[in-house]
Protein backbone atom coordinates (compact mmCIF):
# COMPACT_ATOMS: atom_id res chain seq x y z
CA UNK A 1 0.00 0.00 0.00
CA UNK A 2 1.24 3.34 -0.71
CA UNK A 3 1.87 5.60 1.66
CA UNK A 4 3.05 9.00 0.17
CA UNK A 5 0.18 9.25 -2.28
CA UNK A 6 -3.65 7.95 -3.31
CA UNK A 7 -2.98 3.94 -3.38
CA UNK A 8 -4.91 3.83 -6.73
CA UNK A 9 -6.65 6.70 -9.28
CA UNK A 10 -9.93 7.38 -7.63
CA UNK A 11 -12.45 5.28 -8.87
CA UNK A 12 -15.22 7.08 -10.95
CA UNK A 13 -17.29 4.14 -11.39
CA UNK A 14 -20.66 5.04 -10.48
CA UNK A 15 -23.90 4.24 -12.21
CA UNK A 16 -25.05 7.35 -11.69
CA UNK A 17 -22.48 10.20 -12.27
CA UNK A 18 -24.43 13.46 -11.35
CA UNK A 19 -21.37 15.74 -13.38
CA UNK A 20 -21.35 13.61 -16.51
CA UNK A 21 -22.68 16.75 -18.97
CA UNK A 22 -19.49 18.68 -17.63
CA UNK A 23 -17.11 15.69 -17.92
CA UNK A 24 -16.16 17.02 -21.71
CA UNK A 25 -15.71 20.92 -20.39
CA UNK A 26 -12.22 20.71 -20.23
CA UNK A 27 -12.27 22.00 -16.38
CA UNK A 28 -10.52 19.81 -13.35
CA UNK A 29 -10.27 16.43 -13.14
CA UNK A 30 -11.20 16.52 -9.36
CA UNK A 31 -14.77 17.66 -8.47
CA UNK A 32 -13.82 18.33 -4.94
CA UNK A 33 -11.31 19.14 -2.66
CA UNK A 34 -11.04 19.66 1.08
CA UNK A 35 -8.82 18.76 4.38
CA UNK A 36 -9.18 18.54 7.57
CA UNK A 37 -8.38 15.88 10.60
CA UNK A 38 -8.98 12.18 9.98
CA UNK A 39 -10.07 10.38 13.24
CA UNK A 40 -10.53 6.88 13.69
CA UNK A 41 -14.52 6.06 14.81
CA UNK A 42 -15.35 3.35 16.80
CA UNK A 43 -19.30 3.28 17.17
CA UNK A 44 -21.29 1.18 19.95
CA UNK A 45 -24.59 0.77 19.03
CA UNK A 46 -27.34 -1.41 20.40
CA UNK A 47 -27.14 0.24 24.12
CA UNK A 48 -30.02 0.95 26.28
CA UNK A 49 -28.85 3.12 28.45
CA UNK A 50 -25.82 4.89 29.35
CA UNK A 51 -22.68 3.13 30.59
CA UNK A 52 -23.07 2.85 34.56
CA UNK A 53 -20.34 3.71 36.69
CA UNK A 54 -18.25 0.74 37.77
CA UNK A 55 -20.34 -1.98 35.31
CA UNK A 56 -19.30 -3.22 32.06
CA UNK A 57 -21.91 -3.06 29.64
CA UNK A 58 -22.10 -4.92 26.41
CA UNK A 59 -23.46 -3.63 23.23
CA UNK A 60 -25.09 -5.56 20.73
CA UNK A 61 -23.51 -4.24 17.79
CA UNK A 62 -20.48 -1.82 16.78
CA UNK A 63 -18.38 -0.60 13.77
CA UNK A 64 -15.39 1.17 12.84
CA UNK A 65 -14.84 3.58 10.11
CA UNK A 66 -12.75 7.12 9.27
CA UNK A 67 -14.12 9.69 10.89
CA UNK A 68 -13.90 13.35 10.95
CA UNK A 69 -13.34 15.11 7.53
CA UNK A 70 -13.74 11.48 6.37
CA UNK A 71 -17.24 11.93 6.68
CA UNK A 72 -18.01 14.76 3.78
CA UNK A 73 -15.34 13.22 1.70
CA UNK A 74 -17.03 9.56 1.95
CA UNK A 75 -20.48 11.46 1.67
CA UNK A 76 -19.32 13.28 -1.50
CA UNK A 77 -17.64 10.47 -3.05
CA UNK A 78 -20.42 8.05 -2.57
CA UNK A 79 -22.75 10.78 -4.83
CA UNK A 80 -20.09 10.04 -7.65
CA UNK A 81 -18.17 13.02 -6.96
CA UNK A 82 -14.13 12.81 -7.49
CA UNK A 83 -12.79 13.55 -4.76
CA UNK A 84 -9.65 14.53 -3.24
CA UNK A 85 -8.62 14.95 0.54
CA UNK A 86 -5.61 16.20 2.43
CA UNK A 87 -5.02 15.32 5.53
CA UNK A 88 -2.53 13.63 8.18
CA UNK A 89 -2.89 10.38 8.56
CA UNK A 90 -1.21 7.97 11.70
CA UNK A 91 1.81 5.89 11.68
CA UNK A 92 0.21 3.22 13.06
CA UNK A 93 -2.52 0.30 12.15
CA UNK A 94 -5.40 2.58 12.41
CA UNK A 95 -3.42 4.98 10.18
CA UNK A 96 -3.29 2.00 7.77
CA UNK A 97 -7.07 1.54 7.98
CA UNK A 98 -8.01 4.91 7.43
CA UNK A 99 -5.73 4.75 4.67
CA UNK A 100 -6.92 2.13 2.85
CA UNK A 101 -10.70 2.15 3.94
CA UNK A 102 -10.82 5.61 2.44
CA UNK A 103 -8.49 5.62 -0.85
CA UNK A 104 -9.28 1.55 -1.45
CA UNK A 105 -12.54 1.11 -0.67
CA UNK A 106 -14.45 4.36 -0.93
CA UNK A 107 -12.13 5.50 -3.88
CA UNK A 108 -11.18 9.16 -2.25
CA UNK A 109 -8.24 10.54 -4.12
CA UNK A 110 -5.47 10.67 -1.12
CA UNK A 111 -2.43 12.39 -3.12
CA UNK A 112 -2.38 15.45 -1.59
CA UNK A 113 -2.37 13.29 1.92
CA UNK A 114 0.62 12.40 3.64
CA UNK A 115 1.73 9.64 6.62
CA UNK A 116 3.25 11.49 9.52
CA UNK A 117 6.50 9.34 11.19
CA UNK A 118 5.44 8.75 14.71
CA UNK A 119 2.54 10.35 15.34
CA UNK A 120 -0.71 8.16 15.96
CA UNK A 121 -4.25 8.04 14.46
CA UNK A 122 -6.88 10.71 16.53
CA UNK A 123 -9.24 8.17 18.19
CA UNK A 124 -13.03 9.07 18.92
CA UNK A 125 -15.50 6.31 20.63
CA UNK A 126 -19.04 7.22 20.33
CA UNK A 127 -21.62 5.07 21.99
CA UNK A 128 -25.65 5.57 20.74
CA UNK A 129 -28.55 5.00 22.67
CA UNK A 130 -31.89 6.93 22.93
CA UNK A 131 -31.21 8.85 19.80
CA UNK A 132 -28.30 10.71 20.51
CA UNK A 133 -24.58 9.82 21.52
CA UNK A 134 -21.90 10.09 23.76
CA UNK A 135 -18.49 10.42 22.51
CA UNK A 136 -14.96 10.31 24.29
CA UNK A 137 -12.02 11.60 21.65
CA UNK A 138 -8.55 11.56 22.44
CA UNK A 139 -5.37 12.66 19.77
CA UNK A 140 -2.60 15.59 19.42
CA UNK A 141 -2.85 18.08 16.98
CA UNK A 142 -1.94 17.10 13.93
CA UNK A 143 1.61 17.98 12.10
CA UNK A 144 2.39 20.56 10.04
CA UNK A 145 1.46 21.72 7.04
CA UNK A 146 -1.32 19.26 5.78
CA UNK A 147 -2.29 20.73 2.63
CA UNK A 148 0.79 21.32 0.14
CA UNK A 149 -0.02 23.90 -2.40
CA UNK A 150 1.90 21.91 -4.62
CA UNK A 151 0.17 18.94 -4.41
CA UNK A 152 -3.55 19.95 -4.27
CA UNK A 153 -5.33 19.54 -7.44
CA UNK A 154 -7.38 21.93 -9.03
CA UNK A 155 -10.95 21.28 -8.57
CA UNK A 156 -14.87 22.28 -9.44
CA UNK A 157 -14.85 23.01 -5.50
CA UNK A 158 -13.58 23.12 -2.27
CA UNK A 159 -15.08 22.80 0.62
CA UNK A 160 -13.46 24.73 3.70
CA UNK A 161 -14.65 25.96 7.21
CA UNK A 162 -14.57 30.01 8.59
CA UNK A 163 -12.36 30.70 11.63
CA UNK A 164 -11.49 34.20 12.58
CA UNK A 165 -7.75 34.76 11.06
CA UNK A 166 -7.48 31.07 9.74
CA UNK A 167 -8.31 31.15 6.03
CA UNK A 168 -5.06 28.99 4.82
CA UNK A 169 -3.21 30.58 1.77
CA UNK A 170 -4.88 27.48 -0.30
CA UNK A 171 -8.19 28.67 -0.01
CA UNK A 172 -7.57 32.25 -1.54
CA UNK A 173 -5.31 30.50 -4.45
CA UNK A 174 -8.56 28.38 -5.05
CA UNK A 175 -10.75 30.76 -5.17
CA UNK A 176 -8.42 32.72 -7.96
CA UNK A 177 -8.29 29.78 -9.72
CA UNK A 178 -12.27 30.23 -10.38
CA UNK A 179 -12.92 26.90 -7.80
CA UNK A 180 -16.35 27.12 -6.19
CA UNK A 181 -16.14 27.87 -2.52
CA UNK A 182 -18.65 26.03 0.00
CA UNK A 183 -18.51 26.87 3.87
CA UNK A 184 -19.62 26.10 7.23
CA UNK A 185 -18.15 27.61 10.30
CA UNK A 186 -17.93 26.14 14.13
CA UNK A 187 -19.67 26.87 17.34
CA UNK A 188 -18.11 29.70 19.03
CA UNK A 189 -17.37 28.61 22.44
CA UNK A 190 -16.38 32.24 23.58
CA UNK A 191 -20.27 33.08 22.96
CA UNK A 192 -18.58 36.41 21.49
CA UNK A 193 -19.95 35.00 17.86
CA UNK A 194 -17.54 38.13 16.28
CA UNK A 195 -18.76 38.79 12.95
CA UNK A 196 -15.00 39.22 11.47
CA UNK A 197 -15.45 35.69 11.38
CA UNK A 198 -17.06 36.33 8.43
CA UNK A 199 -14.67 38.29 6.82
CA UNK A 200 -13.79 35.91 4.03
CA UNK A 201 -17.03 35.15 2.85
CA UNK A 202 -16.39 37.18 0.22
CA UNK A 203 -14.18 33.91 -0.86
CA UNK A 204 -16.90 31.71 -0.91
CA UNK A 205 -19.93 30.65 -3.01
CA UNK A 206 -21.70 29.34 -0.53
CA UNK A 207 -22.41 29.35 3.63
CA UNK A 208 -24.30 26.89 4.80
CA UNK A 209 -24.37 27.45 8.83
CA UNK A 210 -27.05 26.13 10.97
CA UNK A 211 -29.91 28.10 12.52
CA UNK A 212 -28.34 29.11 15.57
CA UNK A 213 -25.04 29.87 14.13
CA UNK A 214 -26.46 31.87 11.70
CA UNK A 215 -29.10 33.94 14.14
CA UNK A 216 -26.14 34.60 16.36
CA UNK A 217 -23.71 35.95 13.62
CA UNK A 218 -26.04 37.93 12.36
CA UNK A 219 -27.58 39.34 15.31
CA UNK A 220 -31.16 38.15 14.14
CA UNK A 221 -34.01 36.33 15.36
CA UNK A 222 -34.87 33.84 12.79
CA UNK A 223 -33.30 31.83 10.56
CA UNK A 224 -35.49 33.77 7.78
CA UNK A 225 -33.94 37.13 9.00
CA UNK A 226 -30.77 35.35 9.14
CA UNK A 227 -30.18 33.51 5.90
CA UNK A 228 -31.70 37.15 4.26
CA UNK A 229 -28.69 38.85 6.01
CA UNK A 230 -26.36 36.60 4.71
CA UNK A 231 -27.22 36.87 1.24
CA UNK A 232 -26.01 40.32 1.38
CA UNK A 233 -22.21 38.69 2.18
CA UNK A 234 -22.45 35.92 0.10
CA UNK A 235 -23.51 34.51 -3.30
CA UNK A 236 -25.13 31.81 -2.14
CA UNK A 237 -26.88 31.42 1.78
CA UNK A 238 -27.87 28.85 3.68
CA UNK A 239 -29.37 27.94 7.12
CA UNK A 240 -30.01 24.48 8.18
CA UNK A 241 -33.30 24.07 10.78
CA UNK A 242 -32.33 20.63 11.91
CA UNK A 243 -36.06 18.33 11.98
CA UNK A 244 -37.35 22.17 10.41
CA UNK A 245 -35.55 21.63 6.78
CA UNK A 246 -33.52 24.42 5.51
CA UNK A 247 -34.01 27.81 3.92
CA UNK A 248 -31.82 29.46 1.43
CA UNK A 249 -31.32 32.59 -1.22
CA UNK A 250 -29.64 32.55 -4.21
CA UNK A 251 -28.42 35.48 -5.61
CA UNK A 252 -26.95 34.01 -8.49
CA UNK A 253 -30.33 32.93 -9.61
CA UNK A 254 -32.86 35.22 -7.68
CA UNK A 255 -34.18 31.84 -6.14
CA UNK A 256 -35.50 31.51 -2.68
CA UNK A 257 -36.32 28.50 -1.36
CA UNK A 258 -37.77 27.01 2.13
CA UNK A 259 -37.75 23.28 1.98
CA UNK A 260 -38.91 21.08 4.73
CA UNK A 261 -37.17 18.07 6.59
CA UNK A 262 -38.37 14.66 5.63
CA UNK A 263 -39.79 13.19 8.78
CA UNK A 264 -37.74 9.95 10.04
CA UNK A 265 -36.65 7.83 12.80
CA UNK A 266 -33.28 9.00 13.72
CA UNK A 267 -31.37 6.93 15.65
CA UNK A 268 -27.56 8.78 14.99
CA UNK A 269 -27.34 12.45 14.08
CA UNK A 270 -23.11 11.58 13.65
CA UNK A 271 -22.14 13.51 10.19
CA UNK A 272 -25.45 14.50 9.29
CA UNK A 273 -24.40 18.04 8.90
CA UNK A 274 -21.78 16.79 6.57
CA UNK A 275 -23.73 14.57 4.78
CA UNK A 276 -25.93 18.00 3.99
CA UNK A 277 -23.13 19.87 2.76
CA UNK A 278 -22.30 16.99 0.67
CA UNK A 279 -25.84 16.77 -0.79
CA UNK A 280 -25.94 20.46 -1.57
CA UNK A 281 -22.54 20.50 -3.01
CA UNK A 282 -23.32 17.67 -5.25
CA UNK A 283 -26.90 19.24 -6.49
CA UNK A 284 -25.04 22.96 -7.26
CA UNK A 285 -22.27 21.38 -9.30
CA UNK A 286 -25.29 19.71 -10.92
CA UNK A 287 -26.93 23.05 -11.46
CA UNK A 288 -30.03 22.50 -10.47
CA UNK A 289 -32.44 24.30 -8.90
CA UNK A 290 -32.19 25.99 -5.24
CA UNK A 291 -35.59 23.75 -4.22
CA UNK A 292 -34.07 20.91 -5.49
CA UNK A 293 -30.96 21.44 -4.21
CA UNK A 294 -31.89 22.10 -0.69
CA UNK A 295 -34.66 18.90 -1.20
CA UNK A 296 -32.03 16.11 -2.31
CA UNK A 297 -29.63 17.86 1.10
CA UNK A 298 -32.70 17.09 3.13
CA UNK A 299 -33.41 13.74 1.68
CA UNK A 300 -29.19 12.89 1.86
CA UNK A 301 -29.17 14.02 5.89
CA UNK A 302 -32.38 11.69 6.43
CA UNK A 303 -31.12 8.89 4.95
CA UNK A 304 -27.85 9.09 6.78
CA UNK A 305 -29.54 9.59 10.61
CA UNK A 306 -31.36 6.81 9.92
CA UNK A 307 -28.07 4.75 10.49
CA UNK A 308 -25.62 4.53 12.93
CA UNK A 309 -22.19 6.36 12.31
CA UNK A 310 -21.14 9.34 10.14
CA UNK A 311 -19.18 7.88 7.41
CA UNK A 312 -20.80 4.76 7.65
CA UNK A 313 -24.15 6.31 7.15
CA UNK A 314 -23.23 8.41 4.04
CA UNK A 315 -25.87 7.41 1.47
CA UNK A 316 -24.78 6.64 -2.23
CA UNK A 317 -27.19 6.46 -5.61
CA UNK A 318 -28.18 2.78 -4.45
CA UNK A 319 -29.83 4.07 -1.15
CA UNK A 320 -31.25 7.36 -2.74
CA UNK A 321 -32.98 4.98 -5.93
CA UNK A 322 -33.94 2.79 -3.09
CA UNK A 323 -35.94 5.25 -0.88
CA UNK A 324 -37.51 6.84 -3.63
CA UNK A 325 -38.50 3.04 -5.56
CA UNK A 326 -39.84 2.49 -2.09
CA UNK A 327 -41.99 6.03 -1.95
CA UNK A 328 -43.51 5.40 -5.56
CA UNK A 329 -44.28 1.96 -5.23
CA UNK A 330 -45.51 1.62 -1.40
CA UNK A 331 -46.27 4.96 -0.40
CA UNK A 332 -46.18 5.90 2.86
CA UNK A 333 -44.70 9.83 1.80
CA UNK A 334 -47.54 13.00 1.58
CA UNK A 335 -48.31 14.23 -1.67
CA UNK A 336 -46.36 17.14 -1.31
CA UNK A 337 -43.13 15.33 -0.43
CA UNK A 338 -43.75 12.99 -3.70
CA UNK A 339 -44.54 16.44 -5.60
CA UNK A 340 -41.16 17.63 -4.06
CA UNK A 341 -38.84 14.67 -4.77
CA UNK A 342 -40.51 14.33 -8.38
CA UNK A 343 -37.23 15.42 -9.76
CA UNK A 344 -35.56 12.59 -8.88
CA UNK A 345 -37.65 10.44 -11.94
CA UNK A 346 -35.70 12.05 -14.60
CA UNK A 347 -32.51 11.85 -12.71
CA UNK A 348 -32.38 8.21 -11.79
CA UNK A 349 -31.90 5.50 -13.91
CA UNK A 350 -34.26 2.52 -14.69
CA UNK A 351 -33.06 -0.71 -12.55
CA UNK A 352 -31.44 -0.92 -9.10
CA UNK A 353 -27.77 -1.23 -8.76
CA UNK A 354 -25.50 -0.95 -6.03
CA UNK A 355 -23.05 1.54 -5.89
CA UNK A 356 -19.75 -0.40 -6.40
CA UNK A 357 -17.41 0.97 -3.37
CA UNK A 358 -18.06 0.75 -0.01
CA UNK A 359 -15.78 0.19 3.16
CA UNK A 360 -16.35 -2.52 5.65
CA UNK A 361 -16.76 -1.18 8.95
CA UNK A 362 -14.21 -3.03 10.88
CA UNK A 363 -11.00 -2.91 11.43
CA UNK A 364 -8.81 -5.49 9.24
CA UNK A 365 -10.48 -9.06 8.29
CA UNK A 366 -7.44 -10.87 6.57
CA UNK A 367 -8.33 -12.35 3.62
Amino acid sequence: MSTTGSAQPAPTGSWLDPLAALRSDGGPETDVFLTGTVFLDIVFTGLDHAPVRGTETWARGMGSSPGGVANMATALRRLGLRTALAAAFGDDMYGDYCWEALSGSEGIDLAPSHRAKGWHSPVTVSMAYDGERTMVSHGHAAPKPCVSVASRPRSRACVTSLSPGRVGDWVRQAHSEGSLLFADTGWDETGAWDPDTLADLSLCHAFLPNATEAMHYTRTDSPEAAVRALAELVPVAVVTKGSGGAVAVDGTTGEHADVPALEVDALDPTGAGDVFMAGFTTATLAGWPLADRLAFANLTAALSVQHFGGSLSAPGWSEVAAWWQYARRIGGQSQEVMRRYSFLDDLLPGGSSDWPLRATPTIGFRS
